[in-house]
């Protein structure tokens, strides 16, 4: 545990396209924490979605024996976010540069029915 979540308690790591993709293919799961309307443009394909603001409520649909990945458009909400989770006790990463880099990395944003989505 690193000296900062020693002296105030659990913390996040951020973390890139590359290592993003990592954590999801070892099984973690990635939260979008967009508006519905953000979300509804373009999302990566396997993302649940849990607005920011119901991130309090929600956060027991997410497995603490699983690490989380949280997602926004750039970086700012999934932070918030992440911040949230693990204060209640969940292993997470927020995505930086959100949805942004997500898509400059190559990674594939898919709209409703799996169409090709947009970053909104």
């Amino acid at each position: 545990m690193g000296l900062l979540s020693r002296l105030f308690g659990t913390s996040y790591e951020t973390v890139d396209v590359a290592r993003a993709r990592e954590l999801l293919d070892d099984g973690a799961v990635l939260v979008d924490v967009r508006t519905p309307q953000e979300y509804r443009a373009g999302h990566a394909p396997a993302a649940r979605h849990i607005p920011l603001e119901a991130i309090a409520t929600r956060q027991r649909e997410l497995s603490k024996d699983r690490q989380v990945v949280t997602v926004c458009r750039s970086g700012a909400r999934s932070a918030n976010a992440a911040r949230q989770l693990a204060e209640a006790g969940y292993q997470v990463a927020s995505l930086r540069g959100g949805m942004t880099a997500w898509q400059r990395a190559g990674e594939r944003v898919v709209a409703k029915n799996g169409r090709p989505g947009t970053v909104a």
